[in-house]
């Protein structure tokens, strides 16, 4: 087993285009790549994975409308491209060869450097930029696979994941804790929808910065993943809480990410025997998604 942190992406990753303008477009992966030395190639998923979070009519949806050429348009964010469902498929395979990487203890940290994000992806609603939810489908088969009791899921990205608080509520075992800016898209992740052992959002005025980030996060994160003692970590990480970003009025800096890896990854040594599997979810301005997420990397190899 190494220490150093594996990448798993895939280059089907890019042959996911939303068309002309979009934010989420393959440049983003693209200069991800372009900043790493090295990446493991993601594993295809499959149906059977898929089906673990979505229905099968979604599922089927979302098939039906894959176009051969051209694009198709899912909500007024989302779209898809000829090669969007291979590259949707992607993201779910990697996540899952992850835990599989982990559990064997060949692994004590993995990142899934892949795209569309997903944390949007409700149990039966593709939106917001997201195809498949593939932290949320990690969850499901790390717990019925390998029988784990405890799964947590912090998610940092700037905006609610409302699709894996949707496919995780009132799922024993699993417990899914949001910080987000608020009021902001999709407008969920009240403090209204927490629900004990399972649901915590944090919701966060815009402005919010490093300084004031820290404090949330060693008052009131921490303290409520140690509570509920994880044996597994998953991580939506999503970089567009930084200063930069177009998409949002957070004031993160790559410090701010580092420190979040640090931290994280000490969570992960204390209660998971290392294990900790984060997914790329957002971040939108080039040059701070890839300064970000190096700095984030740098924070978890710190506390290893």
């Amino acid at each position: 087993m190494t220490d150093k942190t594996l990448i798993y992406s895939h280059l089907d990753c890019l042959q996911h285009d939303p068309g002309y303008g979009h934010p989420e477009n393959p440049l983003r992966l693209q200069a991800i790549l372009d900043s790493i030395s090295d990446f493991e190639p993601a594993p295809l998923g499959n149906d059977q994975l898929v089906l673990l979070a979505h229905t099968a009519e979604m599922l089927e949806q979302i098939k039906a409308i894959a176009p051969i050429e051209n694009l198709a348009q899912i909500d007024a964010d989302t779209f898809m491209s000829a090669g969007s469902l291979q590259a949707a498929y992607r993201g779910v395979g990697a996540a899952c060869k992850a835990i599989d990487q982990l559990i064997a203890g060949q692994r004590q940290h993995i990142f899934c450097a892949t795209r569309p994000p997903g944390h949007h992806a409700t149990s039966n609603q593709a939106m917001g930029f997201c195809l498949f939810n593939h932290i949320a489908i990690a969850a499901l088969y790390a717990q019925q696979t390998y029988d784990i009791d405890r799964i947590a899921i912090v998610d940092f990205d700037v905006h609610h994941g409302n699709g894996t608080q949707d496919i995780v509520k009132a799922k024993k075992g699993l417990f899914y804790l949001s910080t987000h800016q608020s009021p902001f898209y999709p407008g969920t992740g009240s403090e209204t929808e927490n629900m004990p052992d399972n649901i915590l959002n944090i919701p966060l005025s815009a402005g919010t910065g490093h300084s004031a980030y820290q404090k949330v996060f060693i008052e009131q994160v921490i303290p409520a993943i140690n509570d509920f003692k994880p044996q597994l970590l998953l991580v939506s990480a999503g970089f567009d809480a930084h200063h930069k970003d177009p998409l949002a009025s957070f004031d993160f800096s790559d410090l701010t990410y580092e420190w979040l890896g640090e931290q994280l990854n000490t969570i992960a040594k204390a209660f998971c025997q290392s294990r900790m599997l984060s997914v790329l979810e957002g971040g939108y301005n080039l040059e701070a998604l890839t300064s970000s997420m190096q700095a984030y990397l740098a924070g978890i190899d710190k506390a290893i």
